[in-house]
């Protein structure tokens, strides 16, 4: 077994991780950017190194620090966490070229995965069913058309590297094709350096139904139920569930058998999801994710497994430590993503300090994975999921009072996040009926209906005078731990360790602006991808004036009312403020 093991990531995984480490007695260290000193990842695992800018290339994604922070450290294995490089073959064969253990699948199971195109040409070749569609990439905009005739509109542009919710655009007439097949290509290169693109049949309102599965290098795979992940916003999760409510024992021991048969046809090793569509009694395969998933923790809930332990075990080298035959599913649980958002406008990220007030729920079957704290900030800079709230109790309906019950003793501490939206969505006759919620999630009237009657207002931080105060040092890009002991500063102002801010006060949040003014203001800040209009142009209320990228994830900018544009204030690849006016409409 590894004496210690470096994880390539930040935020509530790498804690998660950390204390899966520490229970079995491996040394843990974290790496972090310049933007996260005092994050608590940070202090969660044993040492931590300093690998670069908060800018994620050069960081969290920079191949050749990462490797060498290991080096330096000593660590024996790289656990990617999810997101990053979590499904990166060139980096899983960096740390084997380095010496180094990936804690993940073999790097050609993660290339046949990774591309979406190769992975339905394999499952369709394992008699694994597909989504009606191409198998390869479009080679231009003419070819995706002639794909699109073949699978039948609407019809889903996907790019062929992408996951987690980028790089896929619905188009449901022709008309809509360019626009769905060049977003598609263009987050597909921002995200995953692949502008590829294929074409398969858009499911209406089909059930996102995944997977869990588990494989050793000792020819043992199995899988732990499913999870049903249906509420999403721009096909990115927000509630998921185990068991699938619409699932039966059939059912489960079917697509089951469809998530083994994926997973041994690559070959894979480790912890991985084979995700799919289930339109009534029919399941089609989706893609596999070759990682473990946000979302894991409801499926260790209601089994009882330690899922990162497993993974930990595998890539060590050991069998699993269960069979399929000790599989079995204990009640229900639920999660809920807390994302800095503002569901009520169209879930824009919302990112701005944490107050002192912060407090997270706990109690009988609640568990939240967190990777904030009082005094955190949730930058721009990185995926704006705040923690992750996950409630079990016997069954369904028990377990979404329970849900309900710790989303309401949930502090925020002043920032802006979905904790609203959750309440809402779980008090609705459609998800009491299983229902898969996207009649609400396209209601834009509905949406706003769940903003607090009152905007959040951070709690401001004091310091207290202290004799003894603990530090964290940055030495060589190592951190340290320092306890100084010592009178207060004359006048009592605190000191402030080197290299952290300041607490800033957060704005208060709106509601956008009102159809009376003119200005249309920014509601993030970001970076413009695409301007829609030109000045003197003429828009109705909804029309698309701009796209901003803040966060991981592309904000459509829409009119806030009729009229013409006699001021335009952004350019595409333009840098944009929170508040900034971005058009005026007279």
């Amino acid at each position: 077994m590894f004496e210690k093991v470096l994880i390539a990531n930040r935020g509530e995984i790498a804690i998660r991780v950390a204390r899966t480490l520490r229970e079995m007695g491996i040394g843990s260290v974290a790496v972090y950017s310049e933007i996260d000193r005092d994050a608590p990842h940070v202090r969660a695992a044993d040492e931590a190194f300093l690998i670069g800018p908060a800018v994620p290339a050069e960081s969290y994604l920079n191949i050749p620090k990462i490797i060498e922070t290991a080096k330096q450290a000593g660590a024996e294995a790289i656990h990617p966490g999810y997101g990053f490089l979590a499904e990166n073959a060139e980096f899983a064969r960096a740390c084997t070229d380095a010496g180094l253990v990936f804690v993940g699948p073999p790097p050609e199971a993660i290339e046949a995965m990774g591309s979406k195109t190769k992975a339905r040409e394999i499952m369709k070749e394992a008699g694994v069913p597909i989504v009606p569609g191409a198998t390869k990439p479009a080679a231009d905009l003419e070819e995706a058309r002639q794909q699109a005739e073949e699978a039948g509109y609407p019809v889903a542009c996907k790019a062929a590297g992408g996951g987690g919710g980028k790089g896929f655009r619905v188009a449901q007439t022709v008309d809509d094709l360019q626009d769905a097949f060049e977003g598609a290509a263009r987050e597909g290169e921002k995200f995953f350096g692949d502008d590829r693109v294929y074409v398969e049949r858009y499911l209406e309102d089909p059930r996102h139904v995944e997977v869990q599965v588990l494989a050793d290098s000792h020819g043992n795979v199995i899988h732990l139920g499913e999870r049903d992940c249906s509420i999403q916003r721009r096909h990115q999760k927000l509630i998921e569930e185990a068991p699938g409510p619409h699932v039966d024992e059939e059912m489960r021991e079917r697509i089951g058998r469809i998530a083994t048969d994926a997973a041994a046809a690559v070959g894979y090793r480790g912890a991985g999801t084979i995700e799919g569509m289930q339109v009534g009694e029919e399941y089609f395969f989706l893609e596999m994710n070759t990682r473990v998933q946000v979302e894991h923790c409801v499926t260790e809930m209601v089994t009882g497994v330690d899922i990162v332990r497993e993974q930990v075990l595998v890539a060590a080298g050991q069998p699993l430590t269960i069979t399929q035959d000790d599989f079995e599913m204990r009640g229900w649980s639920i999660e809920c993503r807390i994302n800095a958002e503002a569901a009520e406008r169209k879930f824009a990220p919302a990112p701005g300090p944490i107050g002192d007030s912060y407090r997270e729920p706990s109690g009988p079957g609640v568990r939240v994975d967190s990777g904030v704290e009082a005094g955190s900030e949730v930058t721009p800079t990185y995926d704006p999921m705040v923690a992750k709230l996950i409630v079990w109790d016997v069954d369904r309906e028990k377990a979404t009072r329970r849900m309900l019950r710790a989303l309401g003793e949930y502090d925020s501490g002043g920032l802006t996040t979905l904790i609203p939206f959750h309440e809402a969505i779980l008090a609705t006759e459609q998800w009491r009926n299983g229902e898969t919620c996207r009649d609400l999630m396209e209601d834009a009237e509905w949406l706003k209906s769940t903003a607090p009657e009152t905007a959040p207002a951070p709690a401001e931080s004091e310091d207290k005078e202290m004799v003894e105060r603990d530090y964290k040092v940055e030495v060589a890009g190592k951190l340290f731990d320092v306890k100084v002991i010592g009178d207060p500063p004359a006048g009592g102002a605190a000191p402030v360790a080197a290299g952290r801010k300041p607490p800033k006060r957060e704005r208060k949040g709106g509601s956008g602006p009102s159809a009376s003014s003119e200005s249309l203001p920014s509601p993030l800040q970001g970076t413009v991808l695409k301007v829609a209009v030109d000045e003197g142009d003429e828009v109705a209320e909804g029309d698309l004036v701009c796209v901003i990228e803040a966060m991981k994830m592309e904000n459509e900018i829409v009119a806030h009312r009729a009229g013409k544009v006699t001021a335009l204030n952004v350019a595409e690849g333009g840098a944009i403020g929170s508040g900034d006016v971005i058009a005026v409409i007279e």
